[in-house]
């Protein structure tokens, strides 16, 4: 087990805060025997005290030998070997296997793990690592366009232009034009050190999966520092660095990752892109991101606390994020203007701002992709682009409260407080109370010109993804949305508050075209509607329908939100013969857009232990509650079998008459499982 550790250890690549070039791949690290000791000793226990933090800081400052003999040139990639190097190391191969460990393809980049129940490793995500790769892609593009260098992506042949609009065509036309007229000489591929490339920083890293992949998929790319708080995970990143010979671009890190940005605040230290992937939520790193980025830099965000965000715990979503939470139909698009708002309101603290360029709501977790920038006179609007939520707890229609207003006067600009509420008292359509939540990012969250550049390059190269074909079904429903409409309504939702039949998708839309209303679909949900309708005509919608398609009217509560609203007529006429617009470009050509659930068990994996390894308390315990309704009890004598609460607590008063047990011995046994 010693000899084990000290292999694992003595790959650790060394991260000194103040260094901003990647060290040579001829450098050799030799760790001292006492420091090996040590590290295998903090590894085996698992160790979180601070004591076990010292040594994780003394493990990280290498030292080369100076008698040792330079290394001969090597392939790229390759671990060259010095004279003098320990036998452990000369003996370890950079391909070959320790006992017990497995190998796990993603992408070009095949990754090491220490066995299968140490595993961190979710291929359900292998769509958010594909997408993320994507988005940087055309982001290092564009950056290094400026730079003079040209970013070479294999497979990728003339740029395929995929657009649902002609305008967007020509635009993009154009500026093909335009940049092939004038190519840069310096050309960046994947898997080479691009000099004036981009530095990435994957904050929580894990296996290094995502940071491998960085290194093999993404060009351009001057170096990536994969991070990790855990001594056996940095020690596992530079294993699989060396196994994919991306040890010249990919860098090993074990430090906090908050730290370890806060140091790297400088101008010139900080990052071009943080990717930040956490178990839950990401909140107690923004702050720090938002400084280690660079001006103009690309931060990736992924929350996979998604309960808090989505409705269930409002107060916890406000103490983590400044925002409440609301448990409505759009909390999944809610959910992204909510940490939107959360990475404005942290980046104003440092005079900056953010501008989106792709939010998305995916399986059990939610994506945004930002850019950051400074600007004094910029981050006066940010009042006036945050907005509070009022929801209808009757019938679902919703309003928004802008949080400042600005108006302009010439060249100047002036601000002012918000006018307000929206709503009155109660609700003017059901006359039931209202909800108040927010603030959240009321701006687009979507740059649909960049969106429309992530499309074009990944349906004319659909083989270098393994999740092309969803990627590209979720990005055609990201530029069909209308980016200045926030939030939507379902069908469903709408027909449930009146009891009726659901209305046809296309001829709901097509009731709110003929009526002069823009209408979208939405990614976030299958269901969604979104419209710059008002929720007065709406409902009107709804009542012509419902006329055509009678609910018994005698059955509803007259305080009920259907009997309030049925009772007025509509006011104008609609009209649901289907239009040929209806139909989106997306739905028209039965791409992917909300695909079946993978696999068992395809939710948020459970939280890695402090020692490395992964509880399987949670997926044990969702085995146990699985189908809890299958065997319904249908006999009042089977309640036998189950040993009464209130008699556990001492409070049952029915005796012998009480319809549960009383056996003491059962309950007991319970308590000693």
């Amino acid at each position: 087990m010693l000899v084990r550790t000290v292999r694992l250890f003595s790959l650790i690549i060394s991260h000194h805060p103040y260094h901003s070039c990647t060290p040579s791949a001829s450098q050799i690290f030799q760790w001292p025997i006492g420091c090996a000791a040590a590290a295998a000793a903090c590894a085996s226990r698992g160790l979180r005290s601070m004591e076990s933090l010292k040594a994780e800081q003394a493990l990280q400052v290498p030292t080369t030998n100076p008698s040792s003999t330079p290394a001969k040139p090597t392939a790229v990639g390759a671990s060259p070997t010095s004279t003098n190097a320990p036998a452990e190391q000369k003996n370890l191969s950079p391909v070959g296997l320790l006992p017990g460990e497995t190998v796990v393809k993603e992408g070009k980049a095949a990754i090491l793990f220490p066995s299968a129940n140490e595993v961190f490793y979710n291929p359900v995500q292998e769509f958010n690592r594909d997408l993320t790769c994507a988005v940087i892609t055309e982001f290092a593009r564009e950056q290094l366009a400026q730079r003079g260098v040209k970013v070479v992506v294999p497979g990728e042949k003339e740029r395929v232009v995929v657009s649902l609009s002609e305008d967007m065509k020509e635009a993009d036309a154009q500026m093909e034009e335009k940049n092939g007229a004038e190519e840069p000489a310096v050309t960046a591929t994947v898997g080479e050190k691009c000099e004036r490339g981009l530095r990435v920083l994957e904050g929580l890293a894990a296996s290094g999966l995502r940071s491998v992949r960085f290194a093999l998929e993404v060009p351009g790319l001057q170096s990536v520092t994969a991070n990790d708080f855990s001594t056996m995970a940095a020690a596992l990143i530079a294993r699989n660095a060396q196994y994919n010979k991306v040890s010249h671009l990919l860098q090993a890190s074990c430090r906090d990752a908050r730290m370890l940005m806060y140091e790297m605040r400088g101008k010139k230290e900080r990052y071009d892109v943080i990717d930040l992937d956490p178990y839950g939520s990401p909140a107690s790193f923004l702050d720090a991101a938002v400084q280690a980025v660079g001006e103009g830099g690309l931060l990736c965000i992924t929350c996979t606390d998604m309960s808090v965000m989505a409705g269930n715990s409002g107060e916890t979503c406000y103490s983590k994020y400044g925002s409440v939470s609301i448990k409505a139909k759009y909390c999944h698009e809610m959910a992204l203007r909510i940490i939107l708002h959360t990475l404005d309101q942290r980046a104003g603290v440092y005079q900056r701002y953010i501008r989106p360029l792709l939010s998305v709501s995916v399986d059990f977790y939610i994506r945004v992709f930002v850019r950051v920038f400074t600007g004094q006179a910029t981050v006066k609007n940010s009042a006036s682009k945050q907005a509070l939520v009022y929801n209808c707890v009757g019938c679902g229609s919703f309003h928004f409260q802008r949080m400042g207003r600005r108006t302009s006067n010439g060249k100047q600009m002036k601000y002012s407080a918000a006018t307000g509420p929206p709503v009155g008292p109660e609700c003017e359509h059901c006359g039931q109370r209202h909800q108040m939540g927010g603030p959240i990012w009321a701006e687009p969250i979507h740059d649909f010109s960049f969106v429309q550049k992530v499309l074009s390059a990944v349906s004319g190269n659909p083989s270098r993804f393994g999740t092309s074909k969803r990627i590209e079904g979720m990005l055609s429903m990201v530029t069909e949305e209308l980016e200045d409409v926030p939030l939507y309504y379902t069908v469903d939702s709408l027909s449930s508050t009146i009891h009726c039949n659901i209305p046809p998708l296309l001829q709901f839309r097509s009731a709110l075209l003929h009526a002069g209303h823009r209408v979208s679909l939405s990614h976030a949900c299958k269901h969604a509607i979104k419209t710059d309708a008002s929720p007065a005509a709406i409902w009107d919608i709804m009542r012509c329908w419902e006329k055509a398609n009678p609910v018994k009217r005698e059955k509803l509560s007259e305080t009920s939100p259907a009997f309030k609203i049925l009772s007025t007529e509509p006011s104008q006429e609609a009209c649901f013969t289907v239009r040929e617009d209806a139909n989106p470009q997306s739905r028209k050509r039965h791409l992917t857009r909300f695909q079946e659930n993978p696999q068992a068990f395809w939710g948020p994996k459970a939280r890695a232990k402090t020692g490395g390894g992964i509880s399987r308390d949670l997926q044990d315990k969702r085995k146990k509650c699985q189908n809890k309704r299958k065997n319904q009890i249908t006999d009042s004598s089977q309640l036998r079998n189950f040993p009464c609460k209130k008699f556990k607590q001492g409070t049952c008063t029915h005796g012998d008459k009480c319809c549960y047990s009383h056996d003491s011995k059962q309950t007991s046994e319970e308590k000693m499982e």
